[in-house]
């Protein structure tokens, strides 16, 4: 008894991705390439201190990796303020499924430290 627990609101949890992969995106007319700090097939967290945008709010992504381009049709999940934003995948075009499985199957092959948008959500847990 007394015990808190933590539950995620994710179904499926997100991958740290390597420093290498940023995102093109354009939401509440605003566009600007930030780094992707964490992704899954569902959905990412985008590093942007950019305060204009509101949870709700629609995005465009646009990222090229080295499985290729990958678009996607996304609304804004979570705004950290200062740090980033978390968005939904809404509509990923199906020739870009593959690559997107691709590179999230790269990510999980490599060895990752904690980052420090994990690290802050272990501690707020």
């Amino acid at each position: 008894m007394g015990k808190n627990y933590s539950y995620s609101r994710r179904a499926l949890s997100r991958i740290p991705a390597s420093e290498d992969i940023w995102v093109c995106w354009r939401c509440n007319g605003l566009d600007d390439v930030s780094r992707v700090l964490d992704i899954n097939i569902d959905g990412m967290f985008i590093q942007t201190p950019h305060l204009s945008v509101k949870e709700g709010m629609p995005a465009r992504l646009d990222f090229l990796v080295p499985e290729g381009r990958i678009k996607a049709d996304a609304v804004v999940r979570h705004v950290n303020r200062g740090n980033g934003l978390g968005v939904k995948f809404l509509a990923v075009n199906d020739e870009d499924r593959p690559r997107l499985k691709a590179l999230l199957a790269r990510l999980r092959s490599l060895p990752t430290p904690p980052t420090t948008h994990s690290l802050r959500a272990l501690e707020r847990g």
